[in-house]
């Protein structure tokens, strides 16, 4: 699969999908600090913290970029 030329410039999220990433990173906080609390303190918290954070990341490439990389388009559905 090739990307898409587009796939590492900036991409300005459109109104949307400002609102849905916003959605997603309070869930994504909320889980963070949900574990945060729960887990024990030591390497394993701390990888599964740093996971969560990559996660909440990726999920926003999800809703911005197709899987080439290619600006998304069609309109997602608001939560």
């Amino acid at each position: 699969m090739s990307l898409h030329p587009s796939t590492f410039d900036y991409l300005k999220p459109t109104d949307l999908q400002t609102k849905i990433m916003q959605d997603v990173r309070l869930a994504t906080r909320e889980y963070a600090e949900f574990l945060q609390d729960m887990l024990p303190d030591g390497p394993d918290k701390t990888y599964v913290l740093r996971k969560v954070r990559e996660v909440g990341m990726w999920a926003n490439v999800a809703i911005t970029r197709e899987a080439d990389g290619a600006p998304r388009d069609e309109t997602l559905p608001a939560q």
